[in-house]
């Protein structure tokens, strides 16, 4: 006679482990409306708790120091503009307007990461702006992760498709043999390692993208006025034609 398998069981957190967690994100959504309203280099424990009318010392409970604090807080931006990334292309999937047809999913990525970050221009600033004073982010730790998923996103939307022969072969200029090594020791974020001269495509493409955000985020393009989106759109269409035309067909 078969012995039926015992089904599974979930063991729910307990009253303490979901009254630590409640006070956590509460923590964490009181140091967001802080950066909000003063800016990131505002930021200290003692403004947060200040914000909750709690105690410095009973903040340490759950964030035993500043660092611990914008570690966690960098994180969860970082997953926040990832979310807003990967939905723009989830949307994109299944929304038939005329206008967005045909737009490539890379330029959708990155259309989806320059409106998050227009509308959340302060914590932006926290990740891209000006280093906080004496914090450093844990080496690997989670802030890198969390940035690692949102290069995946770009990463998959740049190069589906085409293998990694054809991005080994594709047309840079002459990469050193020291720049090749470098790259070449980058970790993997997928299932396969980028070679040497797909990194330096999507770290050009990256640079490209991101730089035109920050101009605009911080204030640099409103001479455009209202036609910054389109010379966003325009830019981001060159730069995936300039880069797809430098990879070789299969």
């Amino acid at each position: 006679m078969a012995v039926l398998p015992e089904p599974a069981t979930t063991v729910l957190p307990s009253l303490r482990e979901r009254r630590r967690a409640a006070a956590t994100q509460e923590i964490l959504d009181a140091a967001e409306r802080h950066i909000t309203e003063h800016g990131p280099q505002a930021l200290s424990l003692r403004a947060v708790a200040r914000g909750l009318g709690m105690t410095v010392q009973a903040l340490y409970h759950y964030f035993p120091s500043r660092d611990a604090l914008v570690t966690a807080i960098i994180a969860k931006t970082y997953e926040e503009l990832a979310d807003a990334v990967q939905a723009a292309v989830d949307s994109a999937a299944v929304d038939t307007a005329a206008d967005d047809r045909d737009l490539p999913s890379l330029v959708v990525a990155a259309e989806g990461y320059r409106r998050w970050a227009i509308a959340h221009p302060e914590r932006f600033q926290l990740l891209y702006g000006t280093p906080l004073r004496d914090y450093a982010a844990p080496v690997d730790g989670p802030t890198t992760q969390a940035m690692r998923r949102m290069s995946v996103i770009f990463q998959r939307e740049l190069f589906g498709g085409f293998g990694t022969a054809q991005l080994a072969a594709a047309d840079t200029p002459a990469l050193s043999s020291e720049l090749r090594t470098h790259l070449s020791a980058f970790p993997p974020d997928g299932p396969d390692a980028l070679p040497p001269p797909a990194i330096a495509l999507l770290l050009s493409a990256w640079g490209q993208m991101h730089g035109l955000v920050v101009l605009e985020v911080f204030g640099h393009t409103v001479f455009v006025g209202d036609h910054q989106a389109e010379i966003f759109r325009m830019a981001m269409r060159n730069m995936l034609q300039d880069i797809r035309g430098r990879i070789p067909a299969a």
